[in-house]
């Protein structure tokens, strides 16, 4: 099982990437598919183009902005490169002709208030997070339908793509350390004598030239400490009728002032830990540029202690930082592809939890912890984060998000610290720790999986 550094950390918009990022990755998908002239037999080309958003996407959808982006994708935006002024350019244009104009194709109607359908029913059997785009020929013919599942991440599968039995890993073949469990991560370290970092490093040097490779490593984390930059500048109301007012900024100023005056209490590091948490993800719900890590929605945790092993931690270097991406884009993967990372899915454990976990494991192994410390830390902060419920209120990426972010990054720091106190022996392997997230997300009620009808969602102040 191989999955690239640059699948676990890629550049989006906010607020979501499972609810943002996944449904314009799909139209987008969608309208590929036309261009390419797939349609049902017998239909013309299309004219029509209509989608229906179930499960969480139409539950949460308005609050994690589902319709803009699935506007912007049948507008053919991208979310790794969509440009915002661009972008509200086209949007006003489709609001005024309800038209769609995609390159290679002709012209489409599309109504952005009568063609895009919120679903409240059950959600689809493949996934909670469910989209049905449709295009109908001139005559009002059925010419494509195609089910999407945006699966956690930006990750989107169509239903075919979901019900085709699994292929071949192609890790086997193509890459030379191709673990899929902890455990196997574990006996090739131990085999060959390389550490998490440089097994995940030969993996992805199959593909990429070591120079191109470090180049595109350190292009990640400058995006993520861009992003924590431009949270920590800017002040005012987030959008979406919480009326939740940034405080990055203001806590950063007290901060700075505090270290000035020699003032700090010596807890005051996990406040620089959650200001930089909270500076992400403070952008993503304004809408602005992060990097999953693994989600949107997590996006704060791993930037937040990397930022603090940069500028808090003694010995801190360039390649540490890289140490760090690896090792966590390794436990990333882990997570993904034996449980979910998905808050639709398995709630906020697989959110926050599975990031907590990357960043354990990153910091541990730029601190010079060993295998198994860096296998520990992960555990450890994944376990801490067990039943962790996915419960915006009002279906916005704000609250509890901002917050808990910053506290899975104080988790992750202390998850590491404990690691490396020890030996790397401990009673729970990270392997039963994910089946155990797995499973308490499988019996976790929908409500309280990113559907805002439980918990924090509907126990909000009267006012």
């Amino acid at each position: 099982m191989f999955l690239s550094l640059f699948d676990i950390f890629k550049p989006g918009v906010g607020p979501s990437s499972s609810h943002t990022m996944g449904p314009m990755v799909a139209a987008v998908r969608f309208l590929a598919m036309l261009r390419h002239g797939e349609r049902e037999p017998g239909a013309g080309a299309p004219a029509h183009v209509t989608a229906t958003l179930h499960g969480s996407l139409a539950w949460t959808g308005k609050g994690h902005a589902t319709d803009r982006a699935v506007h912007l994708g049948l507008l053919g935006f991208d979310p790794a490169t969509v440009k915002a002024e661009a972008a509200e350019e086209a949007l006003a244009r489709l609001a005024e002709t309800r038209t769609l104009e995609p390159e290679g194709l002709p012209p489409l109607r599309y109504d952005p208030e009568s063609d895009l359908i919120f679903d409240w029913g059950p959600p689809l059997e493949g996934h909670a997070n469910g989209m049905v785009l449709r295009a109908f020929d001139g005559a009002g013919t059925l010419a494509l339908e195609e089910t999407f599942y945006s699966v956690g991440g930006g990750f989107v599968v169509t239903e075919a793509e979901r019900r085709a039995p699994p292929a071949p890993a192609t890790g086997e073949t193509e890459v030379p350390f191709p673990f899929s469990t902890a455990a196997e991560m574990l006996g090739m370290g131990q085999r060959t004598g390389l550490t998490v970092a440089e097994m995940k490093r030969r993996n992805e040097e199959a593909a990429i030239p070591p120079a191109e490779l470090d180049r595109r490593i350190d292009a990640v984390w400058a995006a993520m400490d861009d992003c924590i930059e431009r949270g920590l500048r800017a002040t005012g109301i987030l959008p979406g009728g919480l009326k939740v007012r940034r405080r990055a900024r203001a806590i950063h100023e007290q901060l700075l002032a505090e270290a000035g005056l020699n003032l700090a209490q010596p807890h005051v590091v996990n406040d620089w830990l959650s200001v930089y948490a909270m500076a992400v993800n403070e952008e993503n719900a304004a809408g602005g540029r992060v990097v999953t890590s693994p989600t949107n929605g997590a996006a704060g945790v791993v930037p937040s202690v990397i930022r603090y092993y940069r500028d808090h931690c003694v010995g801190a270097t360039p390649e540490g930082i890289r140490t760090f991406l690896l090792a966590a884009a390794a436990i990333g993967g882990l997570v993904k592809h034996n449980a979910s990372i998905s808050g639709a899915e398995v709630g906020c454990q697989g959110e926050v939890g599975s990031a907590s976990a990357m960043a354990a494991a990153g910091l541990c192994a730029a601190l010079g912890g060993s295998n198994a410390q860096v296998e520990n830390a992960a555990e450890i902060a994944l376990e801490h984060h067990l039943g962790m419920t996915c419960d915006p209120a009002a279906g916005l990426v704000q609250v509890p998000c901002i917050e808990r972010n910053g506290l899975g990054a104080i988790k992750a720091v202390s998850a590491a610290s404990l690691a490396l106190r020890g030996d790397g022996s401990h009673f729970m392997p990270l392997d039963n720790c994910i089946e155990a997230m797995r499973q308490t997300g499988r019996d976790m009620s929908e409500k309280y999986k990113e559907t805002s009808q439980g918990g924090l969602a509907v126990n909000l102040p009267e006012c």
